[in-house]
């Protein structure tokens, strides 16, 4: 099965509960992961990105649960869903890469499915197309999707 990387185009940056219109979608779709049995890492840029989403993620109510750690979280268990930052990362192994940051991880390899976005605002499109590129001379299938 060839690798795969999904960019979603985000038109609107209507933040909600403090996190960014592209933070709300990577807390969803790592959800949506999750209940479809995926083991996820969520890439992000700055160790207070990742607690900014690790908070919202607790904050769901009980029945949208997502059980998750932050890397280097000491657990008795090894939870579906990840949040790392750059310089942190658990190795356990995942299904799914969900990236957040500027570029691309130099993991990103590894993963056989990777999710990234791409932002409203010029500065950010810029690095969502260098980013597009790379995972595309690394052999991954490009698709893309509006929101």
């Amino acid at each position: 099965m060839p690798k795969q990387a999904q960019f979603y185009l985000i038109e609107k940056t209507q933040p909600q509960a403090g996190l960014s219109a592209v933070e709300v979608l990577a807390c969803d779709l790592a959800a949506q992961l999750w209940r479809s049995g995926k083991k996820v890492l969520i890439a992000c840029e700055t160790e207070s990105q990742a607690l900014n989403l690790d908070e919202s993620l607790w904050q769901r109510d009980p029945e949208q649960f997502v059980p998750h750690n932050l890397s280097g979280e000491v657990t008795n268990f090894s939870t579906p869903i990840e949040i790392s930052w750059l310089g942190k990362r658990n190795a356990q192994r995942r299904d799914v890469l969900i990236s957040l940051q500027n570029n691309v991880p130099d993991f990103a390899q590894s993963f056989n499915f990777v999710i990234d976005f791409v932002p409203v605002t010029e500065s950010e499109k810029v690095l969502a197309r260098e980013r597009y590129k790379a995972y595309r001379l690394m052999g991954f299938e490009m698709q893309m999707h509006n929101m």
